[in-house]
């Protein structure tokens, strides 16, 4: 029993140190993304992750209807958003 201990005490600050470092940071980045998106407006320019540039002509429950550079209007998802333009 004596030598389970600390083998027990090794594990609990192994997970501690993967949850500070690993699980926490990516759910941190999943929030301030969540916010960012939940806060656009419409006339908004955006940046995906697919690097396409366009401002937000619409925004539905899953996706937001982009306006690009040569007049094409295209959808895409949420989660595709990376950012605002000059943020």
């Amino acid at each position: 029993m004596g030598n389970f201990i600390p083998i027990i005490i090794i594990l609990v600050v192994l997970f501690a140190v993967f949850y500070f470092f690993m699980i926490r940071p990516m759910r941190q980045r999943e929030r301030t993304h969540d916010s960012m998106v939940a806060g656009l407006e419409k006339g908004e320019r955006i940046i995906t992750a697919g690097g396409i540039y366009g401002q937000v002509e619409s925004i539905d429950n899953e996706s937001v209807v982009l306006k690009v550079e040569s007049g094409a209007l295209i959808r895409v998802t949420k989660g595709g958003i990376m950012k605002r333009q000059g943020e």
